[in-house]
């Protein structure tokens, strides 16, 4: 029997501003790369001329398929008639979405025959923008946070999500997601079959990353003119990462504890960094704050050596690769409440409330002055993330692409897929 042809969707631009996306992608790229004792071939789908991020973490089985150049060429658009009553699905999202006009082109994009010409036997869609094929495929939503923090898009920007997710879920032989919470928000909301949707956990990038000199560590310092002591928030500038929220506990520690923590922010600044930055402005914190924008991952493997400690203050999210980071770097971390993180955290981060300023002020201060609970939080985080890693990921989901594709078995297969996810 001929080798197992995987394609594995990577048409991104690169250089961090996909976010955690890229970060998936490219621990995809490691993990699988890893994994000579198989018989698969595992095609990375580009964009023609966007290449250049991801082509030094292939190897082994790994390869670049090049697709065409940025935009996908074959857009099939789907008119849709927006209900006006309240009937079928309903909630925030949908009342947004029903003060568009009644009828709504949507674009659904279909392959144009880059994967079917290479033979390609099964495609996994690592991000939410997949495109229509015949070839079995594997769908990676993340999460569905358009439905619960509706005010954060734009109406059009709902109705295509709420088309483009529903569609590819419903053409993908599996949905892969991250979290057991996610898996059961997938179910409840898109009436998803539970055995069509599976948990397979992801893991810290930077495990990749071999660990920093003292010299290296020093030249980042400098770089970026860090302070001695500083939080650290790698994140994109979107509405839900709650940069605000974040920054206005820190100026409720400034007026009411006297305590003044540098924050350090890293990750793309997207349209709302204004808002972000204005707000810094009107509480004053702008001497306490350093907004480096997208920084490369070995220097990021640095700050999270170089911090005092991870802030976490995220209103929605699938899994939150920066605090399996913290993690494995031995930052300790404090998280949000929301969706998987608790149970992502379990007992090796403090949580909080990210709606209520005060709640996040009470982490930031702890993990500010108690040496002893920092220490403690170390040794949990580096055991909590050691049962996770990119190769075990990958083996997880190579079990599936045999799986799916009819492929014998290895023992190590099955007791991959009847094992708990977790997470």
């Amino acid at each position: 029997m001929r080798p197992l042809k995987i394609a594995i969707d990577a048409r991104l631009a690169g250089g961090s501003r996909a976010g955690g996306v890229e970060s998936v992608v490219l621990g995809l790229a490691y993990g699988l790369s890893q994994l000579t004792d198989g018989e698969e071939e595992y095609l990375f789908l580009t964009r023609k001329g966007e290449d250049g991020w991801l082509r030094p973490h292939l190897s082994g089985p790994c390869r670049v398929l090049e697709g065409p150049p940025k935009p996908w060429p074959a857009v099939n658009w789907v008119q849709i008639r927006i209900a006006r009553d309240h009937q079928g699905v309903g909630g925030a999202a949908w009342d947004r979405i029903r003060s568009l006009p009644e009828r709504v082109r949507v674009p659904l994009y279909v392959s144009e025959g880059t994967i079917e010409k290479a033979g390609v036997d099964l495609v996994h869609f690592t991000f939410q923008d997949g495109f229509m094929t015949d070839v079995p495929a594997v769908y990676h939503p993340h999460d569905l946070q358009h439905l619960h923090l509706p005010q954060y898009f734009d109406p059009q920007i709902l109705l295509y999500r709420e088309v483009v997710y529903r569609t590819m879920c419903y053409q993908a032989r599996m949905v892969a997601v991250s979290s057991s919470w996610i898996r059961a928000d997938l179910i409840r909301q898109y009436g998803l079959d539970q055995d069509k949707v599976w948990v397979v956990p992801l893991a810290p990038v930077t495990e990749a990353i071999e660990a920093p000199s003292p010299a290296e560590l020093g030249a980042v310092k400098e770089k970026f003119g860090l302070p001695d002591e500083f939080l650290l928030y790698p994140a994109q500038t979107w509405p839900h990462k709650n940069h605000i929220g974040l920054l206005e506990a820190l100026a409720l520690l400034r007026d009411r504890r006297n305590l003044r923590a540098p924050l350090v922010s890293t990750g793309h600044q997207n349209a709302f960094f204004p808002a972000i930055a204005a707000r810094a402005e009107q509480l004053g914190l702008n001497g306490q704050l350093r907004f480096l924008g997208v920084v490369s991952r070995r220097e990021l493997a640095c700050l999270y050596k170089l911090c005092r400690a991870v802030i976490i203050p995220t209103k929605f999210e699938a899994a939150s690769l920066p605090l399996w980071e913290a993690f494995l770097a031995g930052a300790p971390a404090a998280c949000s409440n929301v969706t998987s993180l608790p149970e992502q955290a379990k007992d090796a981060a403090l949580i909080f409330d990210p709606d209520d300023r005060a709640s996040i002020a009470e982490a930031v201060e702890r993990l500010w002055n108690e040496e002893g609970l920092r220490r403690d939080l170390i040794e949990r985080g580096r055991r909590r993330v050691a049962d996770f890693s990119w190769q075990r990921t990958a083996r997880r989901f190579r079990a599936h692409y045999r799986r799916l594709a009819a492929r014998t078995l290895s023992e190590q297969d099955r007791e991959l897929l009847a094992a708990p996810a977790g997470l």
